[in-house]
């Protein structure tokens, strides 16, 4: 009899949708791990009783809702701040210390403290989420399923929240291929979840304020808007926020709760941003409220029809890409889940995840110190104007002194220091700098956090300033690197990687241009910049692998404020994911 009526509703379903074939067939052990997780209730009731109810409740402006998105927000911004600082200061005291070795020719010495200083903070980073499994990852695609009605044990525990901060400043800092915007979607989702209610397992207390919220459906709800939160501060970009916990985030949703995340947005992105306009790496450098661009896109340029061309062809090379690298990680996802189902016992097992990353960092860190000598420095002969804060003026650009040579950015790494730069003081108190010397292409990539380096690449009106050679190499080695550390055990994203490996398949496309039509200056021809191209390939990447496309064209042009490559973002971002759709 259950036979037959499980028949009869296969076949309603059938008749209903139209299903005609089971794409799946799960195995046993996969009953299992489906059978491990409850489902939530996420319907509001509709009785005729609860709609009486609703009914003889008081009008309400619903204040305390408003105050808890901005109660959110601020503490998501509060928490994007902080991260952002350590990530600076262990990242900095790293790279300064591994430049003076390198400065005086000690490149074991650099290799030694380079590995040493990194090992530290990475175990420190896999150890702790050894503890607290949970916070392994991004922990977007756990926030995703608990917002979509699976209940997913410890995401939400204190534990969690001080064991995915940790893990990912120390993963981060410390210089493994990975970013952080990611996990700070999960942070903005924990602090939701724990503020929202008021209460908390961990300390069995429970304070009597904003009690109401206390239900499965207005949890949901703020839990989506620490989400959104946690992208606006992470980028800087409110508006991208709130449309990518719409696009990507959540399958519940309401017009009304649309203003009250954009709200939340708002909040955690002025909170951060007015933080880290005055402080870098918890050190005051002024310009408190001077707000910047995540990525400053300078020499805003007029686009020509002509881009079309080159930003589709982008957007298939994104879309090959993308899958590419999707595919790549499923295969190490697949053989690392097949070698530790062979691993007897529970120590070795917890061994073998701690040497993962280790290897990972090992291998990066002989590529930053050796490969940078192997393929030599680049000649440089340039003037520029002396400022306190090389951003602020100037531009960031160092003019080339020989017509036939390229501009560079000021702030180069010189790797092995061979540079000479003498100061000619004018009546009005400017100081010219005359740069003459070399720099290393590779150390300007390498030395610093993912972020500055999808800022050089980003640089306007340095048409020469990377050769093919160090863009290849670097997109080689970030691809391979960054897939196979998407998975291992430490809290980390990869948001940061995928704009600097499309950032460097787009540069080298704009670089190639400009090889063959040469430094434009023409304002009809002016598009023709390496750097304008390494935005389109970013864009076209992170589309190819995420297969985003609202959300993340409005976050790209808020974090450049370059509005005038919209057009070109919007096809670049579309062809990705047509192409990588068809494969």
């Amino acid at each position: 009899m259950n036979s037959r009526r499980f028949s009869v509703k296969k076949m309603a379903l059938k008749s209903t949708f139209g299903f005609t074939t089971v794409n799946h067939n799960y195995t046993e052990a996969e009953r299992q791990i489906l059978n491990s997780y409850h489902s939530l209730e996420y319907l509001p009731p509709h009785s005729k009783v609860y709609r009486n109810w609703l009914q003889q409740q008081p009008a309400r402006l619903d204040w305390d809702r408003w105050l808890m998105m901005a109660i959110i927000g601020f503490s998501v911004g509060i928490l994007g701040f902080l991260l952002h600082q350590i990530i600076d200061i262990i990242a900095e005291c790293k790279w300064h210390l591994t430049t003076d070795f390198i400065q005086i020719g000690d490149f074991y010495g650099a290799y030694i403290h380079t590995v040493g200083y990194s090992l530290v903070f990475l175990v420190s980073s896999s150890l702790l989420v050894l503890y607290q499994p949970a916070s392994a990852g991004s922990g977007i695609p756990e926030i995703i399923g608990f917002l979509n009605g699976t209940r997913i044990k410890d995401i939400f525990k204190m534990q969690t929240l001080i064991v995915k901060f940790l893990s990912c400043a120390f993963a981060v800092g410390c210089g493994m291929p990975v970013g952080y915007e990611g996990p700070m979607i999960h942070l903005g989702s924990l602090v939701a979840a724990g503020v929202s209610q008021f209460k908390s397992a961990t300390f069995e207390c429970t304070l009597p304020f904003f009690s109401r919220f206390r239900n499965s459906e207005d949890r949901r709800n703020f839990i989506s808007a620490g989400a959104a939160a946690g992208i606006a501060s992470a980028f800087g970009a409110p508006v991208g926020g709130l449309l990518f916990a719409m696009e990507e985030v959540s399958s519940f949703w309401k017009n009304k709760l649309s203003f009250q995340v954009f709200f939340c947005c708002m909040i955690a992105t002025f909170t951060t941003d007015i933080l880290n306009s005055s402080f870098h790496g918890f050190k005051y450098k002024g310009d408190f409220g001077l707000f910047k661009p995540k990525f400053i896109s300078r020499d805003l340029m007029a686009v020509n029809v002509i881009a079309v061309i080159p930003a589709v062809i982008l957007g298939i090379l994104g879309g090959l890409l993308g899958s590419a690298f999707t595919h790549l990680n499923l295969v190490f996802a697949r053989r690392r889940k097949a070698f530790m189902a062979n691993v007897k016992g529970k120590h070795t097992e917890r061994f073998i995840r701690l040497g993962e990353p280790i290897a990972i960092l090992l291998l990066v860190s002989s590529v930053h110190i050796f490969l940078p000598a192997l393929i030599g420095c680049t000649p440089v002969s340039c003037v520029y104007t002396e400022s306190a804060d090389p951003d602020s003026q100037d531009r960031n650009v160092c003019t080339a002194a020989n017509s036939s040579e390229s501009n560079t950015e000021v702030n180069i790494q010189f790797y092995v220091y061979n540079v000479t730069e003498y100061r000619v003081h004018e009546g009005n108190g400017t100081v010219i700098v005359h740069r003459n010397g070399s720099y290393s292409e590779l150390a300007t990539l390498f030395y610093g956090t993912g972020e500055q380096a999808v800022y050089h690449l980003y640089s306007k009106n340095t048409h020469k300033q990377f050769g093919y050679t160090s863009m290849a190499a670097m997109l080689v080695i970030y691809f391979f690197m960054s897939c196979w550390s998407a998975g291992t055990y430490i809290s980390c994203g990869i948001v940061v990687p995928m704009l600097l490996i499309g950032g460097l398949y787009g540069r080298m496309m704009g670089r190639l241009m400009v090889d063959q039509f040469g430094v434009q200056t023409d304002k009809y021809w002016a598009w023709m910049d390496p750097g304008a191209f390494a935005l389109l390939g970013s864009v076209s990447f992170f589309a190819g692998v995420t297969r985003l496309t609202i959300s993340l064209t409005v976050i790209m042009v808020e974090i450049t404020n370059d509005i005038h490559q919209l057009l070109l973002i919007m096809i670049s971002i579309m062809v990705a994911k047509w192409t990588g759709d068809l494969l």
